[in-house]
């Protein structure tokens, strides 16, 4: 299997951490370049009478796409160790814009982390994670949130 272009699914949380750095970890095993994805899912707008975006989905918008990038940065300084990184930030469902964004790159290999959550909640949430694996084009490595991993 020849990775080149590992890309690596990451939020604010501890499993997407866990799994940046293994991510990285692979990458540089491989001498592979690492493509950061965030994914902005959209909030409900509020539409005025005249058909127009509310100024307040707006300034959302734009707050959650700085913000978005600004944990791509803060990831990439904590893990990447001198790996070439790109960043990916789009508005869309986080499964969809994952395997949307792995296509469109190129993706070898999909790095993504799981909460591990199970009973009620995961049967009505669902796992992005195994949406991912799924759905995807290229291997899905699923990190899991346990301690130490």
């Amino acid at each position: 299997m020849k990775i080149q272009k590992i890309l690596i699914a990451v939020d604010n949380s501890t499993c997407s951490e866990k799994a940046a750095r293994t991510g990285y970890e692979i990458a540089k095993n491989y001498g592979a370049e690492v493509a950061l994805v965030n994914i902005i899912e959209p909030v409900p707008a509020n539409i005025n009478p005249d058909l127009t975006l509310a100024p307040v989905f707006l300034e959302t918008y734009d707050n959650s796409e700085e913000n978005s990038h600004l944990l791509l940065q803060e990831i990439e300084n904590k893990f990447s160790q001198g790996t070439k990184t790109t960043y990916l930030s789009v508005v869309d469902s986080a499964a969809h814009g994952i395997i949307q964004q792995s296509d469109e790159w190129g993706s070898d290999l999909i790095v993504i982390g799981t909460y591990g959550r199970t009973g009620l909640y995961h049967f009505l949430m669902g796992s992005v994670a195994e949406h991912v694996a799924r759905k995807s084009a290229c291997p899905v490595l699923i990190v899991p949130n346990k301690a130490d991993v």
